[in-house]
């Protein structure tokens, strides 16, 4: 069962497994996409289970309707507002929360979309074409110095400063306003790349990250999604980036440790401060036939945890 038209689920038996499904449970899909773990997810499920899957998209939501299925609530909001839309369901706590960061395929095919240097094409960029700023309008207002630290903190580009000096000085004749633009100028200023990777690969991945504010949507949604989560409930997580895995791995890692107390406090065993999360497993990559098939999933790393009944532990590392 899945509405997955023109998109290759990564991981796709790795996460639903990894969620350990109660058929009667209640599930997030935090990012459905074109439904492949959606689908999966409600495969799993009884006549009395429930997902509820989150996309900015309204493309994917649009699909999503194509599952006809009585079970599935489908909310057009970003993952961020996993919390106030789960109130507003009447849902107080969940069976599991699966967050599949990618960008889907006919997101990056669709020129019309303007995240990819492979068409030209307006530069949009924005993952929910209903709201917000798209690439170019930022472009217009940021200010060298911005787009600068836009371009070294989300792409890790190592000419960011030439880039954004690039970009200004062509906005003297008029907005940077398609993606065959932004991509032409990239290219006059980076002279070497890694083998195979556009000249512009680094810097479109900044922008898109910047316009959809995605490290920022992530930082909030992991704390919000493992309060949701019942004891033994279980959080996933597929990242396909360093920046985004980094994100999610100190966030485990730290509310997977129980705060450190006083030198010479005197506590019993049973009292001790218990971590909110216990790590399941090891990360899991895609294997080398899954890779072979979708290239796209080279990248991905998938992480997950399970629900103590300890409560959160706020200043415990965080994920910034």
């Amino acid at each position: 069962m899945s509405a997955n038209l023109g998109h290759v689920t990564v991981l796709l038996n790795e996460a639903v497994e990894a969620l350990a499904i109660q058929p009667q449970g209640v599930y997030v899909d935090a990012t459905f996409g074109r439904g492949g773990h959606s689908g999966r997810i409600l495969s799993a499920l009884g006549p009395e289970g429930r997902l509820i899957a989150f996309d900015r998209d309204p493309r994917a939501i649009e699909v999503g309707r194509m599952l006809n299925d009585a079970r599935l609530t489908l909310v057009h909001e970003p993952f961020s507002a996993l919390g106030p839309s789960l109130d507003a369901l009447g849902i107080e706590s969940v069976e599991g929360v699966l967050m599949d960061l990618g960008v889907s395929s006919p997101q990056l095919d669709d020129p019309a979309r303007g995240m990819s240097f492979r068409f030209d094409a307006p530069l949009d960029m924005r993952m929910d074409t209903t709201r917000g700023e798209s690439a170019a309008q930022w472009l217009a207002r940021a200010t060298v110095a911005e787009i600068t630290t836009v371009l070294r903190e989300y792409g890790e580009e190592r000419f960011a400063y030439a880039i954004a000096k690039a970009i200004d000085a062509s906005r003297a004749g008029g907005d940077v306003a398609t993606t065959g633009q932004l991509a032409s100028i990239v290219e006059k200023v980076v002279y070497t790349r890694e083998p195979g990777q556009h000249p512009a690969t680094r810097t479109f991945q900044a922008l898109r990250i910047c316009v959809n504010r995605e490290l920022e949507e992530l930082s909030l949604t992991l704390p919000s999604a493992v309060q949701r989560l019942k004891p033994g409930g279980r959080l996933v997580v597929i990242a396909f980036h360093s920046l985004e895995d980094r994100i999610v791995k100190r966030f485990m890692r730290d509310q997977s440790r129980a705060p450190a107390l006083p030198r010479g406090l005197p506590i019993r065993e049973s009292e001790r401060p218990k971590p909110a999360l216990n790590l399941i497993g090891d990360s899991v990559k895609p294997s080398a036939a899954e890779v072979k098939a979708n290239p796209r999933s080279r990248s991905a790393i998938m992480r997950a945890a399970e629900r103590t009944e300890a409560p959160l532990l706020m200043g415990n590392g965080g994920c910034t």
